[in-house]
């Protein structure tokens, strides 16, 4: 059959029982709940071509509306394939906002004002601010305050509400950016922020200009639904007329931009925004190997607070995933860098595998060892340690430096001057968890930047992105470092000192050159590579062969989501991350992280807990390790899994995750928060009868026993009597 074909039937024929049904489905509102790998962009050309071929709608009249200038020329492609060569309008928000913008300015014989394509110029000019790290910040909370529509007399509540953490005072940021407002103003200017706000403006003031653009786009498609932040609803509101056609296609389970301004509950509660909105689920998943989806929907199930169904496989059964235990970060990318090498095998590429992690520091050392190893590399998205405006700014006082050991060592010193203050200002994640690690590590090496396919413009907050030391005199600014810009910072310490180890006649300039050389991109223009990326930037991607590195507390949840919404988006950024997989999934964790001078040991994530579940089920395993002795002698036992407990322990630890699961709900917060599953293993086996043989239980500190100390130990009692 062609594909070509725009015979209606021709059209929808391959496609299945529910992609049919979203394809020919007659609504006038229609939600799609597209899941990964479920053909969500082959579902959205053929309802376009199906509905033009029938009549129902007018391709002259069809407005796509897609998020990246990529998924939009890909989108009109494929509608041209399928015979709508002419008509349909394809493009992002910002792109349709401009257009909108200078026809109705020409129609008016308005002077267009200048567009600027970088903010930093005239917020250095109304800041004072010179270092960019500080001006990224200021960009970061200019950029969301527009994206949730917050002007700059509201921002001080906003930010406070939604926990965010401006470089400067809430009040003194709202100062600025409307300085910055009145800048562009006073220069005639507008930035890519100004056009949403602007097209929406006119729609809203000229009921006889909006009648006009509504019925010329009458018929309206959005992709990746879940990723529409306030600004971008306003402007799709007010291009809808009555009796407008909405078709949207999204992902609950992959809403990951709430720190930019996403706001998901516009695809999650649809019909309360549109009235007689139907809904078509797509399930089944053409992408990843039934093993992968089984550990995918486990995390999404333990976790997540996004309504949506399972992922339902398709594809034959492949390898199970694993799990690997490293001594060390640096024995990690090594271990790697050797499995890439060993699957790359005849008919498989290097640009099937890749490697993805939470943040960008972890980036380092996966770098060095696949250089180290041969293997082409890229990595995706400006990932890259001297891609972070911290790590240039303090390259530039390397300049001025005489020797690398002392830049190195007054590096080194004046991060550790700054890191109790840091440290200070950054939350925990679970205070409680009292045994021999050291949680302070948390802060110091989560350098989170999700340099990700996001709207045009976006620069995540000072949480999410990497910024840091001013670069004056080499000295660095308290005030604009967080624990995440330490980590790229200490990393850049660490290969400082490796630097000197192999020269230590080594001169600034060989210094540089050799931190260039080792972190280049091995790939250069070739196409044939192994991706590093971190988990935001590998949205929407997929390899056959994918490997998860640092599955540790801290990296993954990120070290300061704490809110239930925080914790349940960075359970869907896991879930993303492992359903970017088709044949082969490897999740690594090290023992032990280096950060700058200090050698840290690390936990494993919490996150673990569903995916070794979802393991045992997949292994049939019944025990995965011999049961520790009970002990009630006032010391911590061994540590010990629900696969080793039998009997009256394991009815015990079912009836501990039965508690638990009430006291989840009840708190409107993953289980693991409450309690990990190793946690109640070990009640299960040590059966504290007393607040003191509690407190001795590794994972349960004071606050925890506070709160539920009595009826752990009623449990415990109730078991033994």
């Amino acid at each position: 059959m062609s594909e070509s074909s725009t015979e209606p039937n021709a059209l929808v024929a391959g496609l299945n029982p529910e992609q049919r049904e979203a394809a020919t489905h007659e609504s006038l509102r229609l939600r799609i709940l597209a899941g990964a790998g479920s053909g969500k962009t082959r579902v959205l050309t053929r309802r376009i071509a199906y509905q033009s071929a029938t009549g129902a709608i007018d391709p002259r009249a069809v407005l796509a509306v897609t998020f990246t200038r990529k998924a939009a020329s890909e989108l009109r492609s494929r509608l041209g394939q399928l015979g709508l060569r002419d008509g349909v309008q394809a493009g992002t928000f910002h792109s349709i906002a401009w257009a909108q913008l200078r026809q109705r300015w020409a129609e008016r014989g308005i002077t267009p004002p200048e567009l600027i394509t970088s903010k930093l110029g005239m917020i250095r000019s109304v800041s004072g601010e010179r270092t960019t790290t500080a001006l990224l910040d200021v960009m970061s909370e200019i950029e969301w305050a527009n994206a949730r529509c917050v002007e700059p007399e509201d921002y001080p509540a906003a930010a406070t509400t939604a926990r965010r953490d401006p470089p400067y005072d809430p009040t003194r940021m709202a100062e600025i950016m409307a300085a910055y407002v009145n800048h562009k103003r006073r220069q005639r200017v507008v930035d890519f922020d100004d056009l949403l706000r602007l097209a929406a403006r006119d729609l809203r003031a000229d009921p006889v200009y909006a009648s006009g653009r509504q019925w010329m786009n009458r018929f309206l498609f959005v992709d990746e639904f879940q990723d529409v932040n306030p600004r971008q609803f306003q402007l799709l509101s007010a291009w809808m007329g009555e009796g407008a056609h909405l078709t949207v296609v999204g992902d609950p389970h992959q809403a990951i931009y709430a720190w930019n301004g996403a706001d998901a509950s516009y695809l999650v509660d649809m019909p309360r925004y549109f009235q007689e909105t139907a809904t078509v689920s797509l399930t089944r998943n053409y992408r990843s190997s039934p093993q992968i989806l089984t550990v995918a929907n486990q995390v999404l199930r333990d976790g997540s607070d996004q309504r949506g169904a399972a992922l339902v496989p398709t594809r034959p059964d492949g390898p199970i995933p694993t799990v690997a235990v490293h001594p060390d970060e640096v024995q990690e990318a090594r271990h790697i860098a050797r499995e890439l090498r060993s699957a790359r095998r005849p008919g498989r590429r290097w640009a099937d595998l890749a490697v993805l992690v939470r943040t960008n520091a972890q980036l380092a050392p996966l770098t060095q060892a696949l250089g180290a190893a041969g293997i082409p590399h890229r990595t995706r998205g400006g990932g890259g340690l001297l891609d972070q405006p911290e790590v240039n700014d303090a390259l530039r006082s390397l300049r001025r430096a005489r020797e690398v050991g002392t830049w190195i060592g007054d590096l080194a010193r004046e991060l550790r001057e700054v890191r109790p203050q840091v440290e200070r200002s950054e939350a925990l994640l679970d205070g409680d968890d009292d045994d021999n690690f050291d949680d302070n590590f948390d802060e110091a090496t989560a350098a989170a930047e999700p340099s990700g396919p996001v709207p045009r413009g976006a620069v995540p907050n000072r949480r999410e992105t990497a910024a840091g030391p001013s670069g004056h005199a080499g000295r660095i600014a308290p005030q604009h470092l967080t624990a995440d810009r330490l980590a790229n910072l200490d990393e850049l310490v660490r290969m400082g000192r490796e630097y000197l180890d192999l020269d230590p006649a080594g001169t600034p300039t060989g210094f540089s050159a050799w931190l260039r050389s080792s972190l280049a991109d091995a790939g250069g223009s070739d196409t044939d590579v192994v991706e590093l990326s971190t988990f935001h930037a590998a949205k929407g991607l997929e390899w056959k062969v994918v490997h998860l590195a640092g599955v540790e507390k801290g990296l993954i949840p990120i070290h300061f989501a704490e809110t239930q919404g925080e914790l349940a988006e960075e359970t869907r950024l896991f879930y993303v991350a492992i359903t970017r997989a088709e044949d082969e999934l490897v999740l690594h964790r090290a023992e032990k992280r280096t950060t700058g001078t200090r050698e840290m040991r690390r936990k494993p994530s919490a996150f673990l807990e569903p995916v070794e579940a979802a393991l045992d089920f997949l292994n049939g395993v019944e025990h995965r390790r011999p049961r520790a002795p009970r002990s009630r002698q006032g010391h911590k036992s061994a540590p010990v899994t629900k696969a080793g407990l039998t009997g009256a322990d394991a009815e015990l630890f079912g009836r501990l995750r039965a508690w638990r699961l009430e006291q989840s709900r009840a708190a409107k917060k993953p289980a693991f928060v409450i309690l990990t599953d190793d946690v109640l293993t070990r009640l299960a086996s040590d059966r504290p009868v007393t607040r003191a043989q509690l407190l001795e239980t590794r994972g349960i500190g004071p606050t925890k026993a506070d709160l539920f100390g009595q009826a752990l130990l009623k449990l415990i009692a109730d078991s033994d009597s």
